[in-house]
């Protein structure tokens, strides 16, 4: 039986984390601050901020616990998000959920918890905002209620952050959008000054004045706009230097590595990212990347048992009119028939259970489907049942 709770809007709530496009390592300093005060408040030597995705509680930032993640499944905040109030468990060690779990058992054996789920302006739960202890505590309602003003104060400046990432992209397109007319007016510039230095030549051996007065004013005029086009484009980035809406090989394999090598080596898989070398430092887009690639990977090292292999393999294919990022997980897990894959290229996979007895909750792969489908690409899957399995993705990007 699957003892964790899944929220009834786990598909919509996994969309909307997603929308937010986090690096789950970069907010440290972002959040050091509320989780500090949110100690402070409870009066206990532990406090987290977590975000919760189909396979992993990533703690984006923490006071007094040095952890950036565990499975979904051993947390105590997968609890927290299946309701809207705060959830408290008094006393970890005499609960039956929790008693076993490894920070109960062991250090930093914690034996209180209370925590509030955080809740977008769509309604839903993406993480909680925690308070632990090792010993029993009791909160006063006013310290609820400002725990509670913490937690919407985490939700405000994630806002804030997707916001600037949405304001990044506007201009983006903007400046995209002025390279474009820079080029498209300097085709037009170069023909007229091209003409008017024929005829200002034809006019010089008929000794035309007039004519040659005006014609030099014609392409004084146009070498002036074609300059002030070669001044628009001058202000483009060098080619390779990475924009903060960019990755490129060389970087995504450096977070890929850094995000998902602690749950590979807690489960004794090995873990690869390879990386074509000739394409390895040209940027491409960073959109919903981190989720994809990161749901495939934790699938696979789901459902590979130990002493198993996980290997990502990375390249970007230099086209004429486009660029298209190529996205390789493979694994030498349990495989899947082809009932589970129609299931999954049809957004409906259902839930089902790890290698190391992870319990399943079934959004993952149908995210990846989802977002894959948002950005116009291809998701393939090869596998038969006890052979492992291959899941390709193709991205078009913009030939930069």
């Amino acid at each position: 039986m699957n003892i964790n709770p899944i929220p009834d809007n786990e598909m919509e709530r996994v969309i909307n984390l997603s929308d937010y496009d986090l690096d789950y390592t970069s907010f440290q300093d972002s959040f050091k601050d509320l989780a500090k005060l949110a100690a402070k408040v409870a009066g206990t030597s532990i406090s987290l901020v977590n975000l919760i995705d189909s396979f992993t509680q990533w703690s984006i930032t923490n006071h007094g616990l040095d952890i950036e993640q565990m499975p979904r499944e051993e947390s105590v905040c997968q609890f927290t998000i299946a309701g809207d109030q705060p959830f408290e468990i008094s006393d970890l060690t005499s609960d039956e959920r929790f008693k076993d779990k490894f920070y109960v058992t062991g250090n930093p054996n914690v034996r209180y918890y209370w925590g509030v789920p955080l809740k977008t302006q769509e309604g839903h739960n993406i993480g909680a905002l925690c308070v632990l202890d090792k010993d029993i505590k009791t909160l006063s309602p006013e310290k609820v209620e400002l725990l509670k003003i913490i937690g919407n104060e985490i939700i405000n400046r994630l806002n804030a952050h997707k916001l600037i990432g949405s304001l990044k992209n506007k201009l983006k397109e903007a400046d995209d959008t002025k390279k474009r007319v820079a080029h498209d007016i300097r085709g037009p510039l170069g023909g007229i000054i091209g003409l008017a230095q024929v005829i200002s030549e034809q006019g010089h051996e008929n000794e035309i004045d007039e004519v040659l007065e005006f014609i030099n004013l014609i392409q004084r005029s146009g070498r002036s706009l074609l300059e002030l086009a070669d001044e628009i484009l001058s202000v483009e980035a060098p080619k390779h230097e990475l924009k903060t809406d960019e990755f490129n090989l060389l970087v995504l394999k450096d977070k890929l590595e850094k995000l998902y090598l602690p749950q590979a080596r807690n489960k004794s898989i090995d873990f690869v990212v390879n990386t074509s070398v000739n394409s390895a430092t040209i940027p491409f887009s960073k959109n919903k990347l981190l989720q994809i690639t990161g749901n495939l990977i934790s699938n696979a090292i789901k459902f590979t048992p130990a002493g198993g292999k996980v290997t990502a393999d990375l390249s970007l294919k230099i086209e004429e009119s486009h660029n298209t990022l190529q996205i390789n997980i493979t694994d030498t897990g349990v495989g899947l028939d082809k009932a589970t894959i129609d299931a999954i290229l049809s957004g409906k996979a259902n839930t089902t259970g790890g290698t190391a007895g992870e319990q399943g909750y079934g959004f993952g792969l149908a995210l990846v489907k989802h977002l894959v489908d948002s950005l116009n690409g291809t998701l393939l899957i090869y596998s038969q049942p006890g052979n492992g399995a291959n899941f390709e993705v193709t991205l078009p990007q913009q030939n930069k």
